[in-house]
């Protein structure tokens, strides 16, 4: 096919998609598969390689990621009826004390969201941030930014999330390697977020309107919380195994336990396992019934149809490129530029994330080159 169709053809399909979510306000799946097809038609593909990218895009985006979105749903929804992610916050904050909350509001958010969706993890967060707010006087920016760069990278970056998994997957990248990674680049974004945030917010800025917030919030009761290392024990458990597979295949000494790890390290394997630890330590043990826990879990599945849904036609927009050959021309491309590829590369990255919003979506989008 003529490169500069298929560039015309995917800036075309682009816009389109852009304009259904912007501007008429079109949900999301049906935006990004009107413009996938788009691509697929001005580009001129045979009508069953379109159906072919379609049905290849869904097939493969969900294989890697519908049991983790569902397992994360259940495991969150446990976390915060149990007050879980208020017993981590909470503590990491007297620990920290007022000075340095907004590292620990960034380091919580960063733990919160390997397990939990980004939006839950801000509902169950962000009341602490709006007290600690009013109590010292500040910005809630001051403390709401740092919790926000937590919450995004940990969602983003580490496993258990669907988003890097799926990535790693694609890239053939092991998962105890992004886990160590993500965690450096998630305190390390903490750190800057916080630093400015801090410089320009610390006392130029104050927002009443999170003290009125406040108001309406009753103090959290410390006594009803679980224990604080009980909840890191629980949410350490599928890093743990993740890391341990990847451990046990370079040490030579622990090559006899790489099968058992190779097994227990697989994503899904793992958060089961931490869900079902929730349930009966958070759960049961708290003084939930099975019926309870039933109920708060097979609600918290409630959205993930519509996540599932979207991500799976990022996914065919992402495939829709790829078979088109729009890959190859843009590596091509990008080969003979003189632009450095890791710059091309996030420049990509944050244009798709900007336009979708959802990062696990973007990430599903960005095409094979």
């Amino acid at each position: 096919l003529n490169p500069v169709r298929l560039v015309a053809a995917a800036l075309i399909g682009l816009v389109i998609l852009l304009v259904l979510i912007i501007k008429f306000k079109i949900q999301a799946m049906v935006a990004i598969l009107i413009g996938a097809i788009s691509i697929g038609l001005i580009a001129g593909m045979p009508f069953e390689n379109i159906v072919t990218a379609v049905n290849d895009g869904i097939g493969n985006t969900l294989k890697g990621i519908a049991l983790l979105v569902g397992l994360g749903s259940m495991f969150g929804a446990i976390l915060e009826v149990s007050g879980g992610a208020q017993t981590l916050a909470v503590t990491m904050v007297r620990r920290f004390g007022d000075k340095k909350a907004a590292w620990a509001l960034g380091i919580t958010g960063l733990v919160i969201a390997m397990p939990v969706f980004f939006d839950a993890g801000l509902i169950i967060l962000i009341p602490l941030a709006f007290s600690l707010a009013k109590r010292t006087r500040r910005s809630s920016l001051f403390y709401a930014i740092p919790l926000l760069a937590g919450l995004a990278v940990g969602h983003a970056f580490i496993p258990p999330t669907p988003g890097p998994v799926l990535v790693a997957t694609m890239l053939n990248v092991d998962l105890g390697w992004v886990i160590m990674v993500g965690i450096f680049c998630g305190v390390f974004c903490n750190d800057r977020s916080r630093s400015c945030v801090g410089f320009h917010l610390r006392k130029e800025i104050y927002d009443p309107c999170s003290e009125h917030v406040v108001q309406s919030r009753n103090d959290i009761d410390e006594s009803k919380l679980p224990n604080f290392w009980t909840i890191v024990g629980i949410i350490l458990i599928p890093l743990v195994l993740i890391i341990m597979d990847s451990v046990c295949g370079v040490v030579p000494a622990l090559s006899a336990l790489a099968p058992v790890f190779s097994f227990l390290g697989e994503p899904f394997v793992a958060l089961l396992i931490a869900t079902v630890a929730a349930m009966f330590i958070l759960g049961i043990r708290h003084g939930y019934t099975t019926e309870e826990l039933e109920k708060v879990m097979t609600k918290s599945l409630e959205p993930t149809g519509l996540i599932l849904l979207v991500t799976a036609c990022g996914g065919v927009l992402r495939y829709m490129l790829q078979y088109s050959g729009l890959g190859e021309v843009i590596g091509d491309a990008v080969s003979s530029a003189n632009l450095p590829i890791v710059v091309v590369a996030f420049v990509v990255a944050a244009l798709v994330r900007i336009s979708v919003g959802s990062s696990t979506v973007a990430m599903t989008m960005q095409p094979e080159s």
